[in-house]
C-alpha cells in the first residue's frame, strides 16, 4: 500500500504541466518526539517535494523516517503524508510557510514486536532562508497526531535542512 502511494505520488510529479511555476525538493535531519510526555525521542531524516501552482499555494508530498533503540529494542516510525502548503513569498530571502497534511505511518518494533500503521495527520510550519539562488536552508517544526482505532499519540518534529527550488 505504501508503495503504490509513493509511486502515484511520483507519477503525478511527473505528469505535472511543463508551465508550472515551481517545485521545491527539501532533505532534512529531523528529531522527532513519538508521544508527548514520557514519549521516546527518536531521530531519522524527512523529506519533501511541493508543488507551486502560484506564489502562495503549493501541494505537498511528506516523508519520513525515524529511528530509537529504547532499552536496546530498535523502534522505527514511518510517515508519508501529502497536503497543501501556503506561503509568504516576498523580496526577502526569506519566506514562511504553514502546511496541514494528511497520510499515515508505520511503527515497527524489532525483537519480534511487530508493527502497526495508523493514521497520520500534520500542521506546522517553518521558514526557507534564502543562502543561494535555488538553495535555502528550512528549519521546521510540526505537530504530528499517530491515530490508531482507540487512541492518538501526539509527537513533535523538529526539522532541519536545505531546499532546492526548481
Amino acid at each position: 500500500m505504501k508503495r503504490l502511494l509513493l509511486l502515484s505520488f511520483v507519477l503525478f510529479l511527473f505528469a505535472l504541466p511543463s508551465h508550472a511555476q515551481s517545485v521545491d525538493a527539501s532533505v532534512s535531519y529531523s528529531y522527532f518526539r513519538l508521544g508527548g510526555s514520557g514519549g521516546i525521542n527518536q531521530n531519522g531524516i524527512s523529506g519533501s517535494v511541493a508543488y507551486n501552482p502560484n506564489r502562495w499555494l503549493g501541494a505537498v508530498g511528506d516523508f519520513g523516517g525515524y529511528h530509537a533503540s529504547p532499552g536496546g529494542i530498535s523502534l522505527n516510525t514511518y510517515t508519508y503524508l501529502v497536503g497543501p502548503r501556503l506561503s509568504l513569498r516576498n523580496p526577502t530571502k526569506v519566506t514562511p510557510f504553514a502546511q496541514v497534511l494528511l497520510g499515515g505511518s508505520r511503527l515497527t518494533a524489532a525483537s519480534g514486536g511487530g508493527s502497526s500503521n495508523q493514521f497520520a495527520y500534520s500542521f506546522g510550519g517553518g521558514v526557507d532562508i534564502g543562502l543561494l539562488p535555488h538553495l535555502a536552508l528550512r528549519p521546521q517544526l510540526d505537530y504530528v497526531g499517530l491515530r490508531n482505532s482507540v487512541q492518538t499519540a501526539n509527537c513533535a518534529r523538529a526539522s532541519l535542512g536545505f531546499v532546492v527550488h526548481f
